[in-house]
């Protein structure tokens, strides 16, 4: 089944929420703010995105800039950061049995459904 990470206050969120319904497949909605992914949840996402940890955060974050933003940090710091702060995951993320997307733009969703 397919699985959207979502914020509800995000419009490119809301917007790849819209393209998985007007897809007519079924798909189930995490609010990860909410429900945050476990440790092992989030590395797996990371590696079906085929990206590195830095490259899922929001580097705009009041948060990112106050605490994280040119220090040197490895990549389990960097998820224990997004796990700790939420707030932090890039969104929307859309994952479809092992393909994996963020959905920036949200046109991107299109590719794995």
């Amino acid at each position: 089944m397919i699985k959207i990470y979502h914020n509800n206050r995000c419009s490119k969120s809301r917007s790849g929420l819209e393209i998985l319904k007007k897809s007519g497949k079924d798909f189930q909605i995490v609010n990860y703010l909410e429900n945050i992914p476990t440790k092992a949840e989030l590395k797996s996402i990371i590696n079906l995105l085929g990206i590195k940890p830095i490259d899922l955060v929001r580097k705009n974050e009041a948060i990112w800039k106050a605490n994280y933003k040119n220090k040197e940090l490895n990549d389990e710091i960097i998820i224990n950061a997004m796990l700790e702060n939420p707030k932090l995951i890039e969104r929307p993320i859309v994952i479809n049995d092992n393909k994996a997307v963020i959905g920036r733009p949200p046109e991107n969703i299109l590719n794995i459904i």
